[in-house]
């Protein structure tokens, strides 16, 4: 996969679990009755996502190069 690839999906994960994050800690800070703060909400997720998706793909890369 080429560099500007990668660069392209880690941004479409970016901007997703940042529309995701914001939506759930919305939710849940209005059920466990506890300040919003967007900002952190949205960092924390965008993180989150980036370590879930490169994770899943390094692990099926190491997975692939073993099988062959």
């Amino acid at each position: 996969m080429s560099t500007l690839k990668t660069l392209e999906a880690n941004l479409v994960v970016i901007f997703w679990a940042v529309i995701f994050g914001e939506v759930i800690g919305y939710i849940g800070g209005a059920l466990e009755v506890m300040t919003y703060s967007p900002m952190s909400i949205g960092i924390i997720a965008a993180i989150v996502g980036l370590i879930f998706v490169n994770g899943i793909k390094l692990v099926s890369a190491s997975d692939t190069k073993t099988s062959k």
